[in-house]
């Protein structure tokens, strides 16, 4: 069952990654450098951005990854 591994493995990236973008919200990252940071592959760490990209929580600016309410004024 290596897959059931790899969906949790994601569920469990997704909600790190999405919490360390809560907690840092300036937080700015190439796909090459998430993945070096959480230690899981170019591919994976550029699906699990993707991912938060297409709930609206992370937005591209450029190669890197950013809030989506980063640097925009709530009024």
């Amino acid at each position: 069952m290596p897959q059931d591994n790899e969906a949790r493995g994601m569920d469990g990236l997704l909600a790190r990654v999405y919490g360390e973008y809560l907690e840092m919200p300036g937080l700015q990252l190439t796909p090459a450098q998430a993945s070096r940071l959480w230690n899981v592959r170019l591919a994976m760490s550029a699906e699990v951005l993707d991912c938060l990209v297409e709930a609206s929580f992370l937005r591209r600016s450029g190669d890197r990854y950013v809030r989506a309410d980063s640097g925009r004024l709530c009024v």
